[in-house]
């Protein structure tokens, strides 16, 4: 707890993180609101559209704003989206009070909150570096990934609670404070957090758009391997999401109840493995612990094929604790290896393509779950879970992972001293 205790000490990175839990959970209660409201006016098929409305978006949305992150003031982005979306979920108990309520106005808040998360999701962790010593990032990040696995298993279920208090109305009016409390907390911090400085290379300008940042993250074999191996355990976890629902209702003949316990326990054992990964030193080994948890992790999704609720427990428990730390040791790598002037892209351009596989991961288990086939389903799960850490150990071997050497330093000619 040392490692969380000191970056806390960090007034700047403090006021950050504050704001963050705040936001994330105001968004978990705002999601159950949401869906609430929409079931009860537009019954199953309108919580389809909404959930699309939700998450299509941010793949959309990235294309536009990613650059934006590198382009102006982090801190001033941060700030307007803040402010905006929250008068623009503050809309829907307003028309609701005049009795003007409309579906159609629950889906157009729905598709801005989607188009325009990616600023949060991309610009949080970009602005991590400028806020904390290097060699506390691992902490940094793992205060990170620890308030989004909170946010996934407390918001949702203080929005239930909430609901039943003061109404779902009333509820995103509370979410719609959250985001101008995210606002007031980012603008008290000290750091300039303004545009990235245009840097010049012998030769080539930093240019703009997205063809440089795909070409160092083509050509980085850390920014690589990472995105790609994270996109494909992804897939997992979106056939994951698909399988649990699946599980509850047709193999244990369920409700709500079990469904709820199988994300809640795989919610808890993330939060766990995170807050674990954040306390541990930055090593040059570092790729290759990823591919070892990647390997262990996902493996251990092997234990969903026996169609015994304990059993399915412990494998979500096990493969949770042990897949978080991967997130939160990825982040140090990419934020290390990727320059100042592209890490608003770069964060845009990885998270949309690590997020954009949930979707293909949910299509892949509906597929072969309306066949009956989940045997098969828990094996490409695995395979795509687990195999990409073995083509991480190969390739990171004899090759070290080094704080402060980004891949543009890499690939810079070595000075021979006269």
């Amino acid at each position: 707890m040392k490692a969380y205790v000191a970056v806390l000490r960090i007034a700047d990175y403090r006021l950050l993180w504050t704001g963050l839990v705040i936001n994330l959970l105001g968004d978990g209660a705002t999601f159950t609101a949401l869906a609430w409201i929409t079931v009860e006016r537009a019954g199953a098929g309108g919580l389809g559209v909404l959930g699309v409305c939700l998450t299509l978006p941010v793949i959309a949305g990235g294309a536009v704003i990613g650059p934006l992150l590198d382009r102006f003031s982090r801190r001033k982005l941060l700030i307007y989206d803040s402010v905006f979306r929250g008068l623009v979920v503050a809309l829907i108990p307003l028309v609701s009070a005049l009795g003007w309520l409309q579906m159609w106005q629950l889906y157009a808040v729905a598709l801005l909150y989607g188009l325009l998360k990616i600023i949060p999701l991309a610009g949080t962790p970009a602005v991590i570096p400028e806020l904390v010593p290097e060699g506390e990032l691992q902490a940094a990040f793992g205060l990170e990934a620890t308030a989004m696995g909170a946010a996934n298993v407390a918001g949702p279920a203080i929005g239930a609670l909430l609901i039943t208090l003061i109404g779902s109305e009333n509820v995103l009016l509370l979410d719609a404070v959250t985001y101008l409390a995210f606002a007031f907390l980012i603008s008290r911090i000290s750091a300039p957090l303004n545009r990235p400085p245009r840097v010049e290379n012998s030769g080539s300008k930093r240019a703009a758009g997205w063809q440089p940042v795909f070409d160092m993250i083509v050509h980085d074999k850390f920014l690589l391997l990472l995105t790609l191996s994270f996109a494909s355990f992804n897939i997992s976890v979106g056939a994951l999401l698909v399988a649990l629902p699946w599980l509850a209702k047709f193999e244990f003949a369920s409700g709500p109840g079990v469904l709820g316990l199988l994300l809640a326990v795989f919610a808890a054992a993330e939060l766990v493995g995170s807050l674990v990964a954040g306390a541990w030193k930055t090593s040059e080994r570092q790729m290759l612990r990823i591919g070892q948890l990647q390997i262990i992790s996902g493996g251990l999704l092997l234990l969903l094929v026996a169609k015994n609720l304990p059993v399915i427990l412990l494998g979500l428990l096990l493969t949770g604790i042990l897949s978080a730390p991967m997130t939160v040791m990825g982040g140090v790598v990419r934020m290390t290896r990727t320059p100042i002037e592209m890490r608003g892209r770069a964060m845009t351009l990885m998270r949309s393509t690590m997020a954009g596989m949930l979707p293909v991961g949910a299509a892949i288990a509906g597929i072969l779950l309306s066949g009956n086939h989940y045997t098969e389903l828990v094996v490409v799960m695995t395979v795509l879970a687990a195999a990409p850490g073995f083509f991480t150990l190969l390739t990171f071997r004899n090759l070290p992972f080094r704080l402060g050497v980004s891949a543009d330093a890499d690939r810079r000619p070595a000075t021979v001293e006269p």
